[in-house]
Parts: structure tokens; C-alpha cells; sequence
């Protein structure tokens, strides 16, 4: 096959198909279009995880309080809890992807106009919205920044967090050896399979996420929590190298 065919050819499956993995990972108008089926094929329990996160978060949130969710993306985490509380909290989304960005905007614009949602473009190694937030959710978002930057993210969640409020962490995860880590990540590779992805484009995924999502493991997660200031920390949800926590603040 002719090479403007064979990108043609992918170019059209993007646009149906969650295969597609550029040659370095971006969230890129591309990215955006297919991101939700994307993560639904690519994580395990997606519905699960993202189910108990809005259950746990509902039992944390105050009135009056800010919810933010870091990396909000299309603002998945976000909706449900805007549906479910209304006018009864404000709702903060901070993402930096340009086309995350305007399909967040697009999606809540009546809930912006209305001064409900705010969706910021902010960069958190630099800057942090200024809000007292009962809960905090960062679903898949510390992963992608720099590790240096991790401790500072997590102290400012910290000090940016009401009495009594949470911090809802979901992370992809490093075995604790290599021997371990082989092991989840090949039953990890063996369900995207039974997802419809091959060998090809796990691969080809693979590589395109090299140095961009850079996961640590578990227990160094849960060091992270602990050295920010929060009190008591529980894992949540578990698939293999997959790991959802909420930390609390008294």
C-alpha cells in the first residue's frame, strides 16, 4: 500500500475507531474526537471506576464548596456532579489541551453562563485555581506531568482542600517488581486484545506514550498522598496496574 493510502486509511479509522496512536502521544483535536470510546477500550472496569468515583465524591461534597476535577478533559468526571448537585457548589475543570479545552467550554457553556462551571486553562506546575474545594479529583492527570512536579501538585491539592474533604486520585500503576510489573502488564495487553485492539496498535500505543505518561507505583502514589498532608488514604478500586485512592483531610 501506497504511504499516503496507508495514512488516509488511518486518518478515516481515527474517526471510528480507537486504534489510533500518533507517532508521540498529544491530546490533539484527533485525541478529543474518539477520547471517551478510547478510554473505554483501553481501561479496565472504565464504567466502574468512573461510577465509583462520582459515589465516593458524593458523600464528601459540602455546600457552598468548590468540586474540581484537574485534566478534566471533555469534562466526564465533571457532569455527573453538576447534574447531581446543581447550583448548590461551583464546579472548577483545569485542562491545557487546547481541543479539551473547547469541547469542556462546549459541552457546560449553559452551566458557564450561568457562572456554575468555570473551565480554566492552567498549567498546575506553575499556577493552581484559587478555590476551597471539598473534593478533588485528578483521574489520569498526574501520570502525564513531569515526576519533580508531583509533590508540589499534591501540597497544593492539599492546602486548596476544606476540613473534612477529599481527594480523589486514579492513577495507572507500576507493579512493585519488575517481575510484577510484567505480570499486570501483560494481562493489562491481553484485555485491550479482547478489546479489539492487535499486537500492532498496542504497540504502536506503546511507544506513542513513551515519556509522556510516566506511572510510578502504588506505594509511591500513597507516599505522595501522605507527605502532601493528608490524614488517611484508601485505595478505592483496583485492576491489576490501575489504582484509584481517596485521601482525606481533617
Amino acid at each position: 500500500m501506497k504511504e499516503e493510502n496507508k495514512g488516509a486509511v488511518s486518518a478515516n479509522r481515527a474517526d471510528r475507531d480507537t486504534g489510533y496512536a500518533p507517532n508521540s502521544w498529544e491530546f490533539d483535536a484527533q485525541v478529543t474526537k474518539v477520547f471517551d470510546d478510547m478510554l473505554r477500550r483501553s481501561i479496565p472496569q472504565y464504567d466502574v471506576m468512573r461510577k465509583t468515583c462520582f459515589d465516593v465524591a458524593c458523600k464528601f461534597v459540602q455546600p457552598g464548596t468548590s468540586i474540581v476535577d484537574l485534566g478534566c478533559s471533555r469534562g466526564e468526571a465533571l457532569a455527573p456532579l453538576v447534574d447531581h448537585f446543581g447550583e448548590s457548589n461551583r464546579y472548577i475543570g483545569v485542562e491545557v489541551s487546547p481541543p479539551m479545552l473547547e469541547a469542556s467550554k462546549d459541552r457546560f457553556k449553559e452551566y458557564i453562563r450561568r457562572g456554575i462551571v468555570e473551565i480554566n486553562d492552567l498549567d498546575l506546575r506553575k499556577d493552581y485555581p484559587q478555590v476551597s474545594a471539598s473534593v478533588t479529583m485528578a483521574v489520569f492527570m498526574v501520570q502525564f506531568t513531569p515526576i519533580e512536579y508531583r509533590a508540589h501538585i499534591l501540597k497544593r491539592i492539599y492546602e486548596h482542600t476544606e476540613g473534612k474533604g477529599v481527594f480523589i486520585f486514579v492513577e495507572k500503576v507500576l507493579g512493585s517488581s519488575a517481575t510484577m510489573d510484567e505480570l499486570l502488564v501483560d494481562q493489562y495487553h491481553a484485555l485491550k486484545f479482547e478489546n479489539g485492539y492487535n499486537d500492532d496498535e498496542i504497540r504502536r500505543k506503546k511507544l506513542s506514550l513513551e515519556g509522556k505518561l510516566v506511572p510510578v507505583t502504588a506505594a509511591w502514589n500513597e507516599e505522595l498522598l501522605r507527605s502532601s498532608g493528608f490524614e488517611e488514604i484508601e485505595c478505592f478500586w483496583r485492576w491489576m496496574n490501575f489504582a484509584g485512592w481517596i485521601a482525606f483531610k481533617h
